[in-house]
């Protein structure tokens, strides 16, 4: 815990665990589609090991996951939009262990959240982070069965 806001260090307000940059948000944007939850919708997806180059990525700490919010202007005013953001590090804060490591996740919420109650948005973000798990899992098991050579069939 820090000494100076009582959080971990890497909670959604240090560098590690949040998405900072623009070719991260498209990066994410263009390996994943668009998942809708009640009050939200967001993408997600993995980490790569290497850039587009073949170089490895340069990344703090691979093995934890980041989180990006995208608030507009169309959520309101920026005492409206700061509220939304501030509401939403708090509840990815508690929930960001469900996630595993070296998945990234975009947040878009909509206007509601302004106005939702805090254990309801809490409840929202956990299950948002249980079915990228989920998903995570699933794609992790297709692919660890496959093998890159074509099978030989006998005549």
């Amino acid at each position: 815990m820090s000494e100076v806001d009582g959080r971990a260090p890497g909670a959604l307000g240090g560098s590690a665990s949040r998405l900072r940059k623009h070719t991260d948000y498209q990066r994410v944007y263009g390996s994943s589609r668009k998942q809708f939850a009640k009050q939200m919708s967001y993408f997600f997806s993995l980490r790569p090991e290497t850039g587009a180059d073949g170089r490895p990525l340069r990344v703090a700490d691979g093995s934890r996951p980041r989180v990006g919010l995208t608030v507009g202007k169309v959520m309101g005013k920026a005492v409206d939009r700061n509220r939304i953001k501030r509401r939403l590090r708090a509840a990815v804060r508690r929930n960001l262990d469900l996630l595993p490591g070296s998945v990234d996740v975009i947040l878009h919420p909509r206007r509601s959240v302004i106005d939702l109650e805090f254990a309801v948005l809490d409840r929202e973000i956990a299950g948002i982070f249980q079915a990228i798990t989920r998903m995570v899992g699933r794609t992790a098991g297709r692919t660890a069965g496959r093998t890159t050579e074509r099978p030989v069939r006998s005549q």
